[in-house]
């Protein structure tokens, strides 16, 4: 296969991207190869490189499904929140593991007690009951093809292959945060009893020290119709916290490697709160937001 090739093999798993965005990808991929020949792409115009991407992704088995990405990282970090934004920006479906185990653990069926004690401990699901309950949602968006980002999961090894083995992962995005900052941000969470939103009421303020960077993280508050329907989620207590950051790292590092080996993990520092990290974010993606340039506009 040609270094063209690859490049727009590559570039098809971004169908979501801007022609600007791919266009740029597809130009410092050429100028960086060692086949003069390569170079010869270079005068393309933008829209000639798009049109060969275009090319490339309507060959796709699926070139109407949208994108299927994971995100990684240590329970706090955000996985959900940068999920659920990229899942409305790309109308993609949000699918939270953590969420589906508590929707049955507060349920009356038949795992519900079971759920409820290891969630409450801070301890693993076993992989079987994740993947029956993930498979469950799976299934209804296959038909569709309409893609998925996925959080908290998968967690081991073992879930990753059998994740592997049942359906195509297109990226995985490791979110990173410094440690202090993550209980923090765990043990200031909120969840409105009324409307279910999700809110943070922890102002981080941390000095950089012995040539770390300091992080600000200012407070998700809520507007004042949920300000007195804040709950605590009953495992957001500071030892379960530790306890569940101690089992990421013990158990759920390795799943980076898996990912890294294969090409498609992406890492991402967090510098800051959502306004600071959010675009950045999007930025690492590749992915313009319409909303920022509307702003930016006015």
């Amino acid at each position: 296969m040609s270094f063209l090739s690859r490049t727009i093999r590559t570039s098809s798993n971004y169908s979501s991207l801007s022609t600007r965005r791919l266009s740029d990808l597809l130009s410092d991929r050429l100028a960086s190869s060692p086949n003069p020949d390569c170079r010869n792409y270079l005068p393309l115009s933008i829209r000639r490189l798009s049109d060969l991407v275009s090319d490339r992704i309507a060959s796709n088995p699926n070139p109407n499904r949208g994108v299927q990405w994971v995100f990684l990282g240590c329970p706090g970090v955000g996985k959900g929140t940068y999920a659920s934004r990229l899942s409305n920006l790309l109308h993609v479906p949000h699918i939270a593991t953590g969420d589906l185990v508590r929707d049955e653990s507060s349920s009356s069926g038949p795992l519900s007690k079971q759920l409820a004690e290891i969630v409450n401990k801070g301890k693993l699901v076993s992989d079987d009951i994740i993947m029956d309950l993930l498979s469950k949602r799976l299934e209804e968006l296959r038909a569709n093809k309409t893609g998925f980002i996925l959080d908290g999961f998968p967690r081991t090894i073992r879930q990753a292959e059998i994740l592997e083995s049942i359906t195509e992962i297109d990226l995985v995005i490791n979110l990173k945060l410094r440690e202090d900052a993550l209980i923090a941000k765990c043990l200031g969470r909120r969840i409105c009893g009324s409307c279910g939103g999700n809110y943070n009421i922890a102002a981080i303020d941390i000095k950089g020290e012995e040539g770390r960077p300091g992080i600000c993280m200012p407070p998700l508050l809520p507007p004042p119709q949920c300000a007195e329907k804040l709950v605590c989620r009953m495992d957001d207590t500071e030892e379960v916290v530790k306890e569940r950051l101690r089992v990421y790292h013990d158990q759920s590092e390795p799943v980076e490697d898996f990912y890294r080996v294969r090409g498609k993990l992406l890492e991402f520092d967090l510098p800051g709160g959502i306004p600071e990290s959010w675009p950045k974010l999007l930025r690492a993606l590749n992915i313009d937001d319409p909303n920022e340039k509307q702003s930016a506009a006015a």
